[in-house]
C-alpha cells in the first residue's frame, strides 16, 4: 500500500525542523569532495536522518536511496528516494531555492514526490495522479502550461558551468534556441515547471536523489521528463523536463543538434 499525503507532509515536516534552524544562520560547512567543492552541512545529514526514522518506522519493508547515509534494500518493490537538501550552495548563500526532495519508486518507477520548500512556505505533492501545491498563494492542483516551440520557451538550468566538452555544445544549441533563459534555481525551476510558469529545466550530472522527488510532479502536471536520449529520469544523468510532448520533442533534437 502507497503512503499518504499526511505521511508525506509528516516528513517534510521533519525535514524543516532540522533545515530551517540552521538556514541563513551561519552553519558550518564541509566539503565532501577532494580537488573540487561539493558542500555538505548538518542541516542535510540531520534532516536525512529524520526522514529515514519515520520511514523505518512505519514502513520497516520499504527500500531507502539517501544522499547523506548510504543506501538499504534497493532490490525491493517500494524505494524511498531522499535529497534532503537539493540545493546545498544555495542554501549556504542563503537563497531561498534549495527544496527537501523526497521520491516513492515502485520497481524503479518514480510515482509519488514531493518538493519542499520551506522559506517560502511552499509545498508541491504529486500523490500518484495528479500535482498539487500548497502555499502562499493557497492549494490548487498543478498543471504545465502550454508551448509548442523552442522560439517561445523559458528555460532554466543550475549552472552553465556545470556543462563541459560535448554536453556544453548540445546544450548550448538549445539555449539559442529559446526565448528566455535563467540560472541558478536548483529543484525550484523544475517546481516552476509543473506550476506552469517555466517550459524547460535542463540539467547533467543529476543522481537519482537529485530527481527522484521532481519526476512525479513533472509528469503529474502534465509535462514530460526524461534523460537527454528520451529514456527513464529515475536513474539520473542528463535530464530534460518540459512542459509539453511537442516541446519535449525539439528539446531533444537541438540537443542533438538536428534542429
Amino acid at each position: 500500500m502507497l503512503p499518504d499525503r499526511t505521511f508525506f507532509d509528516r516528513l517534510a515536516d521533519a525535514a524543516k525542523a532540522e533545515t530551517m534552524p540552521r538556514f541563513r544562520v551561519g552553519t558550518s560547512v564541509l566539503n565532501k569532495l577532494e580537488g573540487g567543492f561539493d558542500p555538505v552541512t548538518e542541516a542535510d545529514r540531520s534532516a536525512e536522518a529524520s526522514i529515514r526514522a519515520l520511514i523505518e518506522s512505519s514502513f520497516p519493508e520499504h527500500g531507502i536511496l539517501g544522499e547523506e547515509h548510504g543506501n538499504i534494500g534497493l532490490d525491493r518493490e517500494l524505494v524511498w528516494v531522499i535529497d534532503p537538501i537539493d540545493g546545498t550552495r544555495a542554501f549556504i548563500s542563503g537563497l531561498p531555492v534549495w527544496g527537501t526532495l523526497i521520491g516513492l519508486y515502485r520497481n524503479g518507477k518514480a510515482v509519488m514526490g514531493l518538493m519542499d520548500q520551506p522559506f517560502t512556505g511552499e509545498r508541491f505533492f504529486a500523490d500518484g495522479e495528479k500535482a498539487l501545491y500548497r502555499g502562499p498563494d493557497g492549494e490548487r492542483v498543478l498543471a504545465t502550461r502550454p508551448c509548442h516551440a523552442l522560439s517561445d520557451a523559458v528555460l532554466f538550468t543550475t549552472s552553465p558551468h556545470l556543462y563541459t566538452g560535448e554536453l556544453k555544445e548540445r546544450f548550448e544549441a538549445l539555449q539559442e534556441k529559446v526565448r528566455l533563459f535563467r540560472y541558478g534555481c536548483d529543484c525550484y525551476a523544475f517546481a516552476l515547471l509543473a506550476a506552469g510558469h517555466v517550459d524547460l529545466v535542463v540539467e547533467c550530472g543529476l543522481k537519482p536523489y537529485d530527481v527522484g522527488g521532481l519526476i512525479p510532479l513533472i509528469e503529474q502536471a502534465g509535462g514530460f521528463i526524461t534523460d537527454w536520449q528520451g529514456g527513464p529520469a529515475e536513474m539520473g544523468g542528463e535530464i530534460i523536463a518540459a512542459g509539453s510532448r511537442e516541446l519535449h520533442a525539439h528539446a531533444l533534437e537541438a540537443l542533438k543538434g538536428r534542429v
